[in-house]
């Protein structure tokens, strides 16, 4: 090592141990025994003849501790060692690199000069390689211009400063309130004029999410702010023209597809790579200061609504029953209809028989149809048969009992029916 020789001293002091580098003490500090003329070895941290096992600057060959200046090897008139001295260390170190990767003439090898290259180009170029998430795309930049897009995996791009790359969440749903959240209340964001002229305090939240991630990134300065502003805006243009009652009622989910329509033209027609996913209305009440007056008009409106729904059902059920019975009316004269236009065609037909019959036995058909005739009157009256002798004639009394009802004259009257026969047969 370049230290070490006796020519060139090292940077602890010189290798014969001082100026005078020659006595006995020399010999006993660093083992003794050796020509003085003889070149000798030993660490940088130790005395150059070695003998001390490489211990640190100011230690002595044989002793333990450190020693005072004018008591070491030497005698008195022995120096103190030097401190290391780190730049001329360091120069020393250049010298061995230097010496090894240069050329004649001190030139560095061409071989050496090409290996790093290429390495150093090699780690360049790998640092091109990059992944990109599933829920992500990314956005390819060359010299600060748009080049392309690219989706999941893994990807490259020409290293910096030719190419970089920005990533964007596509499929993250990103959310914002417009009109304050968590029980705060923003004013000027939330107090919005009706169609029919009232105030409300309306608050709404926005979920949108990326759907171009290029247009997200250079069409717009900030995204999230223009979504808002956009939302904002929607929203007031859309409560303009419904009244309050549809707002606080029933009305809040066409409110609500109608602010998302016109904030995702809005959005669309400023190229702003922006989805809108959802609007939905938080809270949406009157003013503080008329809210009691609202309530009171709410409550009638619902007694009202009440009493309407009552008188509607009472009417449906009247006008039920009533074609009900029209119904059932409807039916029973088609019933008649039907029944006497069938008696009428059997009496007829009968009628017609009958004819036939006459026209072939006049008297025969008169006889039968007296016959029946009567039998259908007394079969239907109270009838006495008196038996006289023939050309006698006797007093007609007529019992009570033929002045009883109909409805028991057919029990009394049926025993002298069947009595006639047998008297009329003597």
């Amino acid at each position: 090592m370049p230290w070490n020789d006796n020519s060139n001293p090292g940077p602890w002091g010189s290798a014969g141990g001082g100026p005078k580098g020659g006595g006995d003490s020399d010999k006993g500090a660093n083992g003794g025994g050796g020509d003085k003329n003889e070149p000798r070895k030993g660490s940088p941290w130790g005395p150059p003849g070695g003998g001390s096992g490489g211990k640190p600057p100011g230690g002595g060959g044989g002793g333990g501790g450190p020693r005072r200046p004018g008591s070491g090897p030497g005698g008195p008139n022995r120096p103190p060692m030097k401190a290391p001295d780190f730049e001329d260390l360091m120069r020393q170190i250049g010298d061995r690199f230097r010496g090894r990767f240069s050329g004649p003439g001190g030139r560095p090898r061409a071989g050496v000069l090409a290996a790093i290259g290429g390495v150093a180009f090699c780690a360049w170029a790998l640092t091109g390689i990059y992944m990109v998430q599933p829920d992500q795309a990314a956005v390819v930049i060359r010299f600060g211009a748009f080049a392309r897009s690219e989706g999941p995996g893994l990807r490259y791009h020409l290293p910096a400063p030719i190419e970089s790359v920005e990533k964007v969440s596509v499929t993250n749903l990103n959310r914002l309130d417009v009109g304050g959240n968590s029980g705060t209340d923003i004013p000027e964001e939330s107090l919005m004029l009706t169609g029919d002229e009232n105030i409300v305090d309306l608050n709404f939240s926005v979920q949108w999410r990326v759907s171009d991630a290029a247009n997200y990134l250079f069409r717009i300065d900030d995204p999230e702010a223009a979504v808002k502003m956009t939302a904002e805006s929607a929203m007031r243009e859309v409560i303009g023209k419904a009244n309050l009652q549809q707002i606080l009622t029933t009305g809040r989910g066409q409110v609500q597809s109608q602010a998302a329509e016109l904030m995702q033209r809005t959005l669309d027609a400023w190229g702003a790579g922006v989805s809108i996913v959802e609007v939905q209305i938080r809270t949406a009440n009157p003013p503080q200061e008329v809210i009691a007056a609202f309530r009171e008009v709410a409550n009638a409106g619902q007694d009202a609504e009440a009493a309407v729904n009552e008188a509607n059902t009472y009417r449906n059920r009247v006008i039920n029953e009533a074609k009900g019975d029209a119904a059932r009316i409807v039916q029973a004269s088609q019933a008649y209809r039907e029944q006497v236009v069938l008696e009428a065609q059997g009496e007829a037909d009968r009628f017609a028989a009958i004819e036939a019959e006459y026209r072939k036995a006049p008297a025969v058909t008169r006889q039968r149809l007296y016959t029946e005739t009567m039998e259908r009157i007394l079969r239907n009256s109270n009838k006495v048969v008196i038996d006289t002798p023939a050309g006698g004639t006797a007093p007609i009394v007529l019992p009570p009992d033929l002045l009883r009802s109909r409805t028991q004259a057919p029990s009394v009257a049926a025993p002298a029916a069947t009595e006639q026969p047998r008297e009329a047969t003597r």
